[in-house]
């Protein structure tokens, strides 16, 4: 098994052809490493990107072909993801894509996990002590403690269900990451699947756009095509697409 990226893939033409549809406005970039360099950019600053490039993945989530994706050093990335975005409680954990040459800097793994199936702590120099009193708290503020320099992807007990990002295997996604780290210092990024509640993760650059338009999604990269929400017209739609899909 060398990656995962083995369903379909579209062409610049279906996705300029999705693009003119929906009359969206988009910026192209010919260059990847400017593009890529951009996205970090608005990573660094908050924003929530959804990404749509190459294969889609075969398996149980997402490995950086159909994802969301944010910041992991931001307090306030798991609620604003699961909430705006996943349609979903608050608390619910997120994973790391992290650079494969980087990943015993985070956590105590010492091999590759590749499909995101492997569960490791954070380094312990990242962690956060519990402070005293912990467990008098509330529940509240003891699920949103932050526990780490990373505590997005960060569960209760220390711990994160880790995806090792190869450069061979995932070039542009590795790209992506490596250029947050030359930005951030950080080698590691939060990624989710690219779908809200109970729906399946997107498939087409049409599912992408109206999963995007759905949603508090900040900004939407499909192939080499930049999309701000701010610029996007209404998406014209009739009935409750939240109960489109039986939630899970």
């Amino acid at each position: 098994m060398q990656g995962s990226y083995l369903g379909p893939e579209f062409s610049d033409r279906d996705i300029r052809r999705t693009l003119e549809n929906y009359g969206a406005q988009s910026k192209y970039c010919e260059d990847f490493s400017n593009l890529a360099s951009d996205v970090s950019v608005l990573l660094a600053e908050g924003n929530v990107v959804g990404w749509f490039q190459g294969r889609m993945e075969f398996g149980p989530g997402a490995l950086g072909g159909r994802s969301i994706l944010g910041d992991a050093r931001n307090p306030e990335m798991q609620k604003k993801l699961n909430l705006k975005i996943k349609c979903r409680e608050g608390f619910r954990p997120f994973a790391p894509s992290v650079l494969e040459e980087d990943i015993g800097e985070c956590f105590e793994l010492d091999r590759k996990s590749p499909y995101m199936l492997l569960v490791a702590p954070v380094r312990e120099d990242r962690q956060i002590p519990l402070p005293e009193r912990y467990h008098e708290q509330s529940l509240y503020d003891r699920l949103y403690f932050l526990r780490s320099d990373l505590p997005s992807i960060t569960h209760v007990d220390y711990s994160a269900r880790i995806q090792s990002v190869s450069r061979r295997t995932n070039p542009r996604y590795w790209e992506l990451i490596h250029e947050f780290k030359k930005l951030t210092n950080y080698g590691v990024i939060v990624n989710t699947s690219f779908n809200v509640r109970g729906e399946p993760i997107v498939c087409t650059p049409e599912d992408a756009y109206r999963c995007f338009m759905r949603t508090e999604t900040d900004f939407l990269v499909v192939g080499n095509h930049v999309l701000s929400k701010k610029e996007q017209p209404a998406l014209a739609e009739t009935g409750d697409w939240l109960r489109e899909f039986k939630l899970d």
